[in-house]
């Protein structure tokens, strides 16, 4: 019997851009390709790996920080926004990248850290003289208590408190981050100035667009009220930021109004794209705020899969159902997996088949109404590296040992030759993080090889969903299904595929629509190459794209 239908969606009203539906590959330069041997990955190696993303069929990159920086955070701890750090390479490395992604149809995008700089930023450098310079006020400075302590009670998202003594100065400094990432204070208008030079610098570069990382720690509450307590069980702490409700020292209501002057810069270069990172428990309203009535940002993302440690129909389901494309609302992005968070195969598979969650978990993430975002090594189906405690690198994961499975383990080099040193990556007797050996068995050159690979898997779902624009750029109907049980038909114009998914551990009997019964089925997790019809039992752990047959005629 066929299921009713439960919730629908439809397109908003404005013409359709490049980069509605564009899949997005990020890279974290360090971790891609080393092309001078000294162990670090670099500019120039982005530059020779773009044959290999263009092959893949997706429609962008999306850079990680390559700029100038102390890497204390790698990257994420910005010393000067308009340059270029040595260990990555050199402008002209740069401009390559431009030049030979556009000749391949490829967009590119760059990080932008509007929230926060190194404290060696000149910036910070000339504000942490006195509080009478220029730029005194562009940072986030106030008095201590009268008994001394910290201005407030905020926590840092790396331990400890989020202000910082400063000794030039005599006052404390904010850091939401590590002591050495002063946050910037984006409330003032000159701050906001120097910011937008920085975007125009790098559109007139020639990006077609920019992530925006950490967006909603960009401003903080003037009056440095006290964070009230989360209530978070002790047995789901990993530090003391999580014990407490950011309701003030992140997602200030100003932030949107700095948001419609990036956007009108931005607007200054047509045909570019801005997506935002909105992290936090209960993200939605600011992912609407920041992208609604097409004068803010285009897209945003968040952690709803990022740190799930499984993935559920009900988690999907009410992902999917808080984006209704109504007019004036923000386009979706989606990521399973990033250089922030464990590899979701690993999260999601608990000791199970991780070849064939590798190949659910892309059959579902291309399925998504959005963009979706694939993190390098995820089209190889890269489990989270094993990284020793010796070995670890990452401060927020050194920090909260044995707690999180930190970020080092996402970061692991790139396994391009199964047999080659250092598995193709460098030819350096050392790498700036240790691959993990494991990772070479899943080398590019063996799977290129091999049929039934995730990258061959990958290479099949991206050229599949550019033969269906429903896929694409579709709007999406939720379909009444059994609680483990998610499916939705994506449609646009004569084109609908349904998309079904049992992330249940139990075979499920389900029967699709009318309209699907006799459909061709596209893909599946199990990648059968034979045409077939939707299974009435889905089994566990699986899912399905299938055409209509009026797509068929």
């Amino acid at each position: 019997m066929a299921t009713a239908l439960a919730t629908t969606t439809s397109a908003a009203t404005h013409p359709l851009a490049w980069w509605r539906g564009a899949v997005i590959y990020q890279i974290y330069p360090r971790s891609f390709r080393d092309t001078n041997g000294d162990g670090i990955g670099d500019l120039a190696g982005i530059a020779e790996g773009l044959d290999y993303i263009a092959g893949l069929g997706v429609d962008g990159i999306w850079i990680s920080p390559f700029f100038t920086s102390p890497m204390r955070d790698f990257g994420y701890d910005v010393a000067d926004y308009c340059g270029i750090d040595p260990s990555f390479g050199c402008f002209a490395d740069f401009d390559r990248i431009i030049e030979k992604a556009h000749g391949l149809g490829l967009k590119v995008i760059i990080d932008q850290v509007y929230s926060h700089t190194s404290d060696e930023h000149a910036w910070f450098r000339e504000s942490r003289q006195d509080r009478t310079n220029p730029k005194a006020d562009w940072y986030v400075w106030a008095d201590p208590k009268p008994d001394g302590s910290p201005p407030s009670n905020w926590q840092s998202v790396f331990g400890g408190s989020a202000w910082q003594w400063d000794g030039p100065r005599k006052q404390y400094y904010l850091h939401n981050f590590l002591t050495s990432q002063p946050d910037l204070n984006v409330h003032n208008p000159d701050v906001q100035e120097a910011l937008l030079d920085v975007a125009r610098f790098w559109l007139e570069r020639g990006v077609d667009g920019f992530r925006l990382d950490a967006l909603n720690f960009s401003m903080h509450d003037p009056e440095l009220r006290d964070n009230p307590p989360s209530d978070l069980p002790m047995e789901l702490v990993t530090r003391p930021f999580d014990m407490q409700i950011k309701r003030y020292n992140q997602s200030h209501p100003d932030i949107t109004a700095f948001l419609e002057r990036i956007r009108q810069t931005i607007d200054e270069f047509p045909g570019r794209f801005t997506v935002a990172e909105v992290g936090g428990p209960e993200p939605l309203a600011e992912m609407k705020a920041f992208t609604a009535g097409g004068k803010r940002l285009d897209s945003a993302y968040n952690f709803d899969f990022l740190y799930a440690p499984r993935i559920t129909a009900p988690l999907v389901r009410a992902s999917l159902s808080q984006w209704s494309g109504e007019p004036g609302e923000g386009w979706p992005s989606w990521a399973f997996s990033n250089h922030d968070a464990p590899r979701a195969v690993t999260r999601w598979t608990l000791g199970g088949d991780m070849a064939r969650m590798a190949r659910l978990n892309m059959l579902l993430l291309l399925a998504l109404r959005g963009n979706p975002i694939i993190y390098q090594g995820e089209e190889l189906g890269l489990p989270q590296g094993e990284v020793a405690f010796e070995d670890l690198l990452d401060p927020e994961a050194i920090a909260n040992w044995p707690h999180t499975l930190g970020r080092d383990g996402a970061r692991t080099p790139m396994p391009w030759q199964a047999l080659a040193p250092q598995a193709g990556f460098s030819s350096a007797n050392r790498t700036w993080l240790k691959r993990d050996p494991a990772h070479a068995e899943l080398a590019v050159d063996r799977q290129t090889e091999d049929p039934r690979s995730t990258l061959r898997y990958t290479r099949k779902l991206l050229r599949l969903r550019k033969q269906h624009p429903a896929l694409v750029c579709g709007d999406m109907t939720l379909l009444d299904t059994p609680e483990a049980i998610v499916a939705f038909v994506r449609h646009e114009g004569e084109s609908a595929v349904l998309c079904a998914f049992n992330l249940s551990d139990e075979a499920l009997d389900w029967t699709p629509p009318e309209d699907f019964v006799d459909a061709c089925l596209l893909a599946s997790e199990s990648d059968v190459d034979e045409p077939a019809k939707p299974p009435m039992v889905l089994a566990p752990g699986s899912g399905y794209w299938a055409a209509s047959k009026a797509e068929q005629a």
